[in-house]
């Protein structure tokens, strides 16, 4: 019988693999080739972030038009915009990407946007990041709710096929969008706030009610929001783990908001307000750890499908109903 690293490099060989999100900033091409890292983890799908509501929403379009030209030029990444397009990647060797945005500022309040994001490869976009936006809260900000211009983007969110995602949300603003949205919602990255009480992570009754409409809840590896700056895959296990106790493995997946620069800062003390983020700049767990987080949910007791479906599983299922 395999001990449970041995097994946990094996589920690891043989699953889809899917990291929901990568949180660096695009700058040029050089930020780009940092996507080796993924793909040297084993990563066969990763959601890379584009744009978020700190940088004009003019810098979106510029940075997918610079990731969708050194995309091209790959030999073994590749942008897909289907389930059976992952999944073909994923049989020829090939990482798969797809892009999002965090915070719908990159709408610039035109509805139209959010077709037109797709089209150029978006497929998961969060409402709002940590401030509050034209269409709702953020969690670091006076929750104001979702708006009548949220609602509306939800809708359309709805029909073209892409992830809602809650992530650096407001609480009521979340609750209000599961209500609304006619498909699965998701927490790319999002920990549980009673394994580690942070306002950007998220309380019992978010996760759950994203489980009950058949969304999907990512565990990140930041360390502020794990706790104690502590980016062991140990520690991810436990957040992992404390969603499988409250939600049902079936709702489990991985965020880990991996950034290779320091380009971020965190020096803007509006998104990042200091007694949130006391220590500056972030740890964060890397994408090699997931063959050892593997066998940590394996002591854990889990089962081995069960961690397959954490792996990437999980969200390719909420994918294929979500994505046109």
């Amino acid at each position: 019988m395999l001990e449970n690293n041995q097994l946990a490099n094996v589920v690891h060989a043989n699953s889809l693999v899917w990291d929901a999100h990568a949180g660096f900033e695009l700058i040029d091409e050089r930020d780009l080739k940092t996507l080796s890292v993924w793909r040297d983890a084993g990563v066969n799908y990763l959601s890379v972030n584009v744009g978020y509501d700190v940088r004009h929403w003019s810098t979106t379009v510029k940075n997918l038009a610079l990731a969708r030209r050194w995309i091209d030029k790959q030999a073994d990444i590749v942008l897909v915009g289907t389930v059976a397009e992952l999944d073909a990647a994923h049989a020829a060797g090939l990482m798969a990407i797809t892009f999002d945005i965090e915070g719908m500022c990159a709408l610039n309040g035109s509805i139209d946007m959010v077709k037109f994001y797709y089209d150029l490869g978006v497929r998961q976009m969060a409402f709002a990041y940590n401030l509050n936006n034209a269409v709702g809260g953020g969690c670091h900000d006076k929750d104001i709710g979702l708006t009548g211009f949220g609602r509306e983007v939800i809708g359309e969110m709805n029909n073209v096929g892409m992830f809602i995602d809650c992530s650096h949300t407001g609480y009521r603003t979340t609750m209000e969008a599961m209500e609304v949205s006619k498909a699965p919602v998701v927490f790319s990255h999002s920990n549980p706030r009673v394994v580690h009480d942070h306002e950007r992570n998220i309380w019992d009754d978010q996760a759950l009610a994203c489980a009950a409409g058949g969304g999907v809840v990512g565990v990140n590896g930041i360390g502020v929001f794990l706790g104690d700056d502590d980016v062991s895959s140990a520690t991810m296990a436990k957040h992992i783990m404390y969603y499988v106790h409250l939600i049902g493995a079936g709702h489990v997946g991985i965020g880990i908001d991996y950034e290779i620069s320091d380009s971020s800062g965190l020096d803007n003390t509006d998104f990042w307000p200091p007694e949130q983020y006391p220590g500056g700049a972030e740890s964060c767990a890397a994408p090699s750890q997931l063959p050892e987080i593997a066998a940590n949910l394996l002591a854990e007791g889990l089962k081995e499908e069960e961690v397959v479906g954490i792996f990437g599983g999980n969200f390719r299922r909420v994918a294929k109903e979500v994505w046109a």
